[in-house]
């Protein structure tokens, strides 16, 4: 099996120190409903002021919002195969690999780390904006909250398959692919919101081909 963290094998049941510093420790760790509170909030905000302060229309508003859904999924399979497995050839991609993703493979039940600390997820919400803002103006009002509902969608999925046993229908997919991403081969199943990329890609476990 191809080594993304440290240990010889995922440990269930502990958690990594990142951190000497105590405090930086506890501000390296979140409950997930603080980010996905953050995301939303930040969603909702920015489309009542899509709807209050531009003359979109609905169609459009809603061509956009699943615009944003759309590309989240892209960009959180595009994160995951290409950022967050990236080879760790030097010691300062080994660290940030680690830091980003390979312990998260090392603990992968450790609850407090399945979603990035609060104040780096205001900062993404707010580079997000100014981003989109920048590249399609009034627009970014209803593609803003699309992307953001991708996000949270996310951070709800990867803490659930991690948390809970899978249900009994068509998501256990879900369960299913992630676990075998853990603990069978981390080459595949790049896609935790959604297995649509990986079926684009060719990164489907071999077990659904």
């Amino acid at each position: 099996m191809k080594k993304i963290g440290r240990l010889d094998r995922p440990d269930n049941s502990g958690s990594a120190k990142m951190f000497a510093n105590p405090v930086l420790e506890k501000l390296s760790r979140t409950h997930i409903s603080i980010p996905i509170a953050m995301f939303l909030g930040v969603g909702t905000f920015s489309l009542y002021m899509g709807i209050t302060t531009t003359d979109i229309s609905f169609l459009k508003a809603g061509l956009l919002m699943s615009g944003g859904f759309l590309v989240f999924t892209f960009v959180e399979y595009l994160l995951h195969r290409y950022v967050y497995h990236m080879v760790p050839d030097n010691k300062f991609k080994d660290k940030l690999q680690y830091s980003m993703h390979g312990v998260h493979h090392d603990y992968p039940k450790d609850k407090d780390r399945l979603a990035l600390p609060p104040f780096i997820t205001g900062m993404y919400a707010a580079i997000l904006y100014f981003l989109f803002d920048f590249i399609m103006g009034e627009m970014a009002l209803y593609f803003l909250p699309g992307f953001l509902i991708g996000y949270a969608m996310y951070l709800g999925v990867h803490f659930l398959v991690h948390a809970y046993q899978p249900p009994k229908n068509f998501l256990k997919t879900l369960w299913v692919n992630h676990a075998i991403h853990h603990y069978k081969d981390p080459d595949v199943a790049f896609g935790v919101s959604t297995p649509l990329w990986d079926f684009v890609f060719g990164t489907v476990p071999k077990k659904q081909h």
